[in-house]
């Protein structure tokens, strides 16, 4: 079991609520491994599950039932079901049960608890209210779920029906992944979250205090540092700040993170420094390192970088450090130690398997490359650092740091959160992973590029990897293009597919309300996305509306794109998202109802034969599209030529051979018989011996543990020392039985 270190610390790292229940949100534990090779001591804390955990046990629900009917009395007195809802007024009635079940449940939840599951899905054991109402529409999914996950669901419908009531009756902006969200989304002006902040700690605040207090007098830093990754984390980080900042005036505070990064590049507002002493963009490592000289090491003059800090009274930013950043081969292996990973809860909020992967189980967090070797598509942040700055890291190290990390945290589970996985390093890591003879299980972020070959997909699933999502964005090969996304919607098809026929799950991420975007390629694209699903090429997808951001090609140059920007105007505080007007004057938002409601239905395998017009309360157009589109993208043929540089990969192991004689019309030639066992079967090809023999040699040479591969190229003339017509051999009945056990063309 993980120990919570409690050692004096030079630098205290946290993420503020909330983020994750099932997994730490790796920012504090990339920043401890740096931190780690320069020999600077920290210890870090996810708030976030600490304050859940506080408010979701017996105690924490006990206070909470407590603080409600001190604080809403009318909620108990005659006349109360007027001023509460019904769901309140249900969840008080079973007040009991919460505060009798709670404790086993989260238990349940961590892992602790299996047996557990045997009485939450008698459905007699959980107090229900109304999130439990959409059971009735899901009954016909827990056929296909295991006890233990029908289990894991039923107990977030608890879990969800416990928040509804603090929304309603405590904290209307309490959620478990966000906190206060509103007030970090386009708060182009600081005015009202200072308002907010001026205002009496909420009941969730004070929790968050209680916890950050006891934390602070624990370490004693120096350094408080504060991740922020979203919106949703940025009203806690400065509730944090703004206690550390009364109560333990000497410890320097600095905000980072992905916020930052894109909201507050053109920060002025100077109340912002009434809470942080420091702000710093883009890659932590060397920022934080000067900070740390600064603070720790004292000194009349310092070098910052791409910092943030106040000035003579102002806000100044000081970028004047010249060394480089580090390589991503010298920033060290991230650090999960002091995190209470045995703690985290796995939910299942959608029983749909790809999708709960967000919210179920506990990923070890890992990068293979920094940015993106794509950077071109128009809707994203291409200009800032963190997409344009590509720097891949070797296979060898990151198959190292897996290994490290997995005997650390005794987790096999990783997500590479790469902005999109480079497909060659991808391959090289699957390859690294399997020479290494590595049990793990990972997924990741890609493009849908024809660079996934079938063949590819086999050894990525034979590696560990179980899933993928990456952005079909708007299913419309002329928006495709628009965007420069470098793919088509046919390309995708068989992508998907190649994964899908591997065993890897496929999550694609899709948007409507692009710049020029009409109603006819909205219900084109839905349509696209409906033949996806009934061809089972994806199994999981998600819809968001296109939003301008201030650093992508559309923000940067909006006219080419045919959209006016309403304000030119510079906040003082954020500025990422653009409120904007598209020429075409059609209103998008009407669409997300219909498209997110027919998606959840697709995604559980029903409701294919439904006409699109019945997912819209107002009328749409007929779809152009052709029925038969994506099977026949899926049909069409491949080319099966082989390039003389693709790499020759076995992934099985050696045949037991037995030798024989054939004879016909009185000539009689010695035959060989290779008999291979896969994990699932037993399979057998025939050859001549003299060819039998030269495959036996070859697939020890070619075979995945092997440390060097050979070409296509090098293969052929090995067999031509010796046999002659190498390609009549390769595309024979024995070769491509072997291509179907493991026998790649990468």
């Amino acid at each position: 079991m993980q120990k919570t270190n409690l050692l004096k610390s030079d630098l205290l790292l946290i993420t503020p609520p909330f983020t994750q229940l099932n997994t730490p949100y790796p920012a504090t534990a990339y920043i401890k491994g740096f931190l780690n090779t320069k020999g600077i001591s920290s210890t870090q804390a996810d708030l976030g599950i600490e304050v859940i955990l506080a408010l979701f046990s017996k105690k924490g629900l006990s206070d909470l039932f407590c603080h409600t009917e001190r604080t809403c009395p009318d909620f108990f007195g005659s006349g109360s079901a007027i001023l509460q809802s019904f769901n309140v007024q249900r969840i008080l009635a079973l007040k009991e049960e919460y505060l009798k079940t709670i404790d086993a449940v989260i238990a349940f939840l961590q892992g602790k608890n299996p047996t557990l599951a045997l009485q939450i899905c008698q459905e007699d054991f959980l107090p229900e209210a109304s999130r439990f109402a959409q059971l009735e529409e899901l009954d016909w999914a827990f056929g296909a779920m295991g006890t233990q996950d029908k289990a894991k669901h039923l107990a977030t419908l608890y879990l969800e029906d416990i928040s509804d009531f603090i929304v309603e009756c405590v904290d209307p902006n309490f959620g478990f992944s966000r906190y206060a969200e509103r007030l970090g989304r386009s708060a182009n002006s600081f005015d009202e979250l200072y308002d907010v902040l001026n205002q009496e700690p909420t009941y969730i605040d004070k929790i968050l205090i209680d916890i950050l207090r006891n934390r602070i007098e624990e370490v004693e830093p120096k350094l408080f540092l504060i991740s922020v990754p979203f919106p949703g984390n940025l009203y806690s980080a400065f509730r944090c700040a703004q206690f550390v900042k009364q109560n333990h005036p000497h410890i320097k505070i600095s905000m980072g993170g992905g916020f930052p990064n894109t909201e507050l590049r053109s920060l002025s507002d100077k109340r912002v420094f009434e809470f942080f002493d420091y702000i710093t963009l883009d890659d932590g490592e060397l920022p934080i390192e000067l900070l740390c000289n600064a603070i720790i090491k004292g000194g009349e003059f310092n070098l910052y970088k791409r910092t943030f800090l106040l000035e003579d009274g102002k806000v100044a930013y000081r970028n004047d450090a010249l060394k480089s950043d580090y390589k991503q081969a010298n920033v060290g292996t991230p650090d999960y130690s002091d995190l209470q990973l045995d703690n985290y809860i796995s939910v299942i909020e959608i029983v749909n398997p790809m999708h709960r992967m967000w919210s179920d189980g506990r990923w070890n967090k890992l990068t293979m490359a920094h940015g993106c070797y794509w950077g071109k598509c128009t809707f994203c942040d291409i200009s800032l650092d963190y997409i344009k700055v590509y720097e891949p890291v070797a296979a060898k190290l990151i198959v190292d740091r897996i290994e490290e990390l997995a005997e650390k945290t005794g987790q096999n589970g990783f997500h590479f959160v790469d902005e999109a996985a480079p497909p060659a390093l991808m391959r090289e890591v699957a390859l690294e992973i399997l020479r290494r003879k590595v049990s793990v299980t990972w997924w990741t972020n890609i493009r849908f590029e024809k660079s996934f070959t079938a063949d590819l997909c086999l050894l990525l699933k034979a590696s560990g990897c179980i899933a993928v999502s990456g952005g079909l964005e708007v299913a419309s090969d002329r928006l495709l293009k628009l965007i420069d996304k470098g793919v088509t919607v046919e390309q995708v098809a068989k992508v998907t597919r190649n994964f899908t026929e591997a065993g890897i799950m496929v999550h694609a991420y899709l948007m409507y309300g692009y710049p020029t975007q009409t109603v006819q390629e909205t219900v084109d694209s839905l349509e696209m996305v409906r033949q996806l699903f009934e061809a089972g090429v994806l199994q999981s997808g998600f819809w968001h509306q296109f939003a301008m951001t201030a650093h992508s090609p559309v923000g940067l140059y909006p006219e080419k794109f045919g959209v006016v920007k309403e304000t030119e105007a510079i906040g003082t505080f954020a500025n990422n998202d653009i409120n904007y007007t598209d020429k075409t004057g059609i209103d998008h938002n009407k669409f997300s109802f219909g498209l997110k409601k027919s998606l959840f239905n697709f995604m559980h395998g029903i409701c294919f034969d439904y006409k699109l017009q019945d997912w819209f309360d107002f009328k749409i157009p007929r779809t152009t599209i052709p029925s038969n589109f994506i099977d026949k993208a899926l049909n069409d043929a491949d080319n099966f030529n082989v390039k003389l540089t693709a790499k020759i990969v076995w992934l099985g192991g050696k045949p037991i051979t037995e030798t024989f004689t054939k004879s016909k019309k009185g000539n009689t030639w010695e035959m060989m018989a290779l008999n291979f066992h896969s994990k699932k079967e037993t399979f057998s090809i025939q050859t001549s011996k003299k060819e039998g023999e030269w495959l036996i040699s070859i697939l020890d040479k070619i075979s995945v543990s092997n440390e060097k591969t050979l070409t296509f190229q090098e293969i052929k003339a090995d067999f031509e020392n010796t046999i002659e017509h190498f390609e009549l051999f390769w595309y024979s009945k024995p070769i491509h039985t072997l291509r179907e056990f493991g026998l790649l063309v990468l």
